[in-house]
């Protein structure tokens, strides 16, 4: 067995957060220049899922635990987790069901929950907030293919943004938050002036298709979810990445030479 298919493929969540004003708009993030996987690149929040997103004492700190299997309460948390440490932004509510206005936490904060100095579940607890599971919408699912480094099982979700709260980024692993209309991070894309890979590429792709946040989230409850492992055939100009036709995403073979 060669090393690169004995690489663990490790569970990772991420968010698409969306909004309609100023039109409608997906929130990205510039991972570091630095960094070692996708430097420089347009990202949405996200990452690996630790430990703490799946520990029982989140069942007193959420919305909607008896909704979901053990697996999807902790990568909805991840998700809700990563979005908190790289831009900032909380989906929970308070106790009361009040909104969780501005700025969600200081920053210091979110660096001492990344570092893991502080758990996530104690800051949601010392808020008096409970993270809203339900607010998140299965978009897709992609796993790495064994040619790549580093393998992940990655869960797109979509979620609308919270209007009362302030989207900033980390200045570690990212260092910029933006709001973009999905079309011009395409065609930013297209003309080299922002880097975007492969599988955020298609997802955007697939967004752009959305005439805003809710026709999003309701074109993602009602498609059938097709886990995407891009497959590698042979072409006479080189090798080529294969998406599963039924996916969602059309017929789509991309150059290996062009994935990132």
């Amino acid at each position: 067995m060669s090393d690169l298919a004995a690489v663990q493929i490790k569970p990772a969540a991420t968010i698409l957060l969306l909004r309609d004003a100023p039109e409608f708009q997906v929130l990205m993030v510039e991972r570091h220049h630095q960094i070692d996987f996708a430097a420089g690149a347009l990202v949405f929040p996200g990452g690996k899922s630790h430990s703490g997103d799946h520990d029982a004492a989140w069942s007193d700190h959420v919305l909607g635990w008896d909704d979901f299997d053990a697996g999807q309460r902790g990568l909805r948390i991840a998700a809700i987790r990563e979005v908190f440490e790289e831009a900032g932004l909380l989906l929970a509510r308070l106790h009361d069901g009040g909104a969780i206005g501005g700025e969600a936490c200081p920053l210091e904060t979110r660096a001492a929950v990344d570092r893991g100095e502080v758990a996530f579940l104690d800051v949601v607890r010392d808020l008096g907030a409970r993270l809203d599971l339900h607010a998140l919408t299965v978009f897709a699912r992609w796993i790495t293919p064994p040619v790549m480094p580093k393998r992940f099982d990655t869960w797109f979700y979509a979620a609308k943004a919270p209007d009362d709260q302030l989207a900033a980024c980390d200045g570690r692993e990212t260092v910029d938050a933006v709001w973009i209309a999905p079309g011009e991070a395409l065609r930013l894309a297209g003309m080299g002036e922002r880097k975007i890979i492969f599988p955020t590429r298609m997802n955007v792709q697939l967004l752009a298709e959305a005439s805003g946040a809710q026709d999003a989230v309701d074109r993602a409850t009602a498609r059938t979810l097709v886990t995407v492992e891009p497959k590698i055939q042979d072409r006479p100009h080189g090798k080529v990445l294969i998406l599963p036709p039924d996916a969602g995403y059309g017929a789509v073979e991309e150059p290996l030479s062009s994935v990132a």
